[in-house]
């Protein structure tokens, strides 16, 4: 079987002349390398394509492949990381992850909080703001939580993020919206305990919480907290049967990742309130692979799941659906 992989290189990227940040959600050469090393270890023929310009590129010379391995992110755009699924699905070629749909919805923290509160699950209150008329509205009460609405790896979040009163909010809001060129979301602040769970598959296997250390932007998982997050955070695994709030955790988050309609394998973010409560963040269902500075690999090390292993899963999942499918299409 042969699999094309299709991938952002960051310093592809930083070579064209794009800075740091731009570039923060595209994958390092040692990613690549260890997807398709994996892959190859577990039997199968590889291919590297690249960004969606070699891929459209590829499929006009006539090449196909039984299944693409996709994390390409894209560049632009608020669909930019349902570019390449769209581009497959439009060829009938199967690939890895979610669809279009849930690609684009996820992407856009706003529309994806609506639809979660829309299903009954609890997010904390929030408003999509792009005028200073849009943050007046605002009726919940300080302290804020203010992130770019459509952007990922943290990017837009600092210590400022955590507003503390009414006076400080459009000033903060005006200024992400001229630097990302999109609207913002604004959040209540939750003060608790935050995690990011693992789903592959259909199923939880396990819970980070994050904990920052001393020299850490405080009270947030930021973008500097994040990128430097070998000498600034401690991924700490905890368990269910251990704790009844890691219980309610997972039970939302496996929610979570069955009304978005995610596939294969992914995140849920979650952070508790004052009261201990979880609250839905955001998903994410093209979540980092690189073995040991992406969330879902780091989970999978602290649970003894080998990063071969956590790429079987994730193929076993796609390639039984491509499977449902062609039986469904008689393809």
């Amino acid at each position: 079987m042969r699999i094309g992989l299709t991938y952002d290189l960051r310093a592809e990227y930083l070579a064209m002349g794009y800075g740091e940040e731009e570039t923060a959600e595209f994958d390092r050469e040692e990613t690549i390398d260890e997807i398709e090393k994996a892959i190859r270890e577990l039997g199968y023929e590889t291919d590297r394509i690249g960004h969606f310009r070699r891929l459209v590129e590829r499929l006009a010379g006539g090449d196909r492949w039984d299944l693409v391995f996709n994390i390409a992110e894209g560049l632009r755009g608020i669909g930019r990381e349902a570019q390449v699924p769209a581009i497959l699905d439009a060829f009938g070629i199967p690939y890895t992850f979610s669809d279009p749909l849930v690609m684009t919805l996820t992407l856009h923290k706003g529309m994806t909080k609506r639809v979660i509160r829309d299903a009954g699950i609890p997010t904390c209150d929030f408003s999509v703001v792009e005028s200073e008329a849009d943050s007046s509205a605002i009726r919940f009460k300080p302290p804020y939580f203010v992130k770019p609405v459509a952007e990922g790896t943290s990017k837009g979040i600092t210590s400022r993020s955590i507003v503390s009163d009414r006076a400080g909010l459009w000033p903060l809001c005006a200024d992400l919206i001229g630097e990302y060129a999109q609207p913002v979301l604004v959040e209540e602040y939750l003060s608790g305990r935050e995690f990011t769970v693992g789903v592959v598959g259909a199923e939880v296997i396990g819970t980070l919480e994050m904990g920052l250390r001393p020299g850490a932007e405080s009270g947030v998982y930021s973008y500097i907290n994040k990128e430097q997050c070998e000498k600034l955070v401690d991924y700490i695994l905890v368990r269910p049967d251990a704790d009844p709030v890691i219980r309610e955790v997972e039970r939302i988050a496996l929610e979570c990742w069955r009304v978005i309609g995610c596939r294969d394998a992914g995140r849920i973010d979650l952070r508790c309130d004052a009261f201990g409560k979880p609250q839905f963040i955001e998903a994410n269902p093209l979540a980092g692979l690189h073995p040991t500075h992406s969330d879902l690999p780091i989970l999978c090390n602290k649970l003894g799941i080998p990063y071969v292993e956590l790429i079987n899963r994730i193929l076993h999942s796609a390639l039984a659906r491509a499977r449902r499918e062609s039986v469904h299409t008689g393809s």
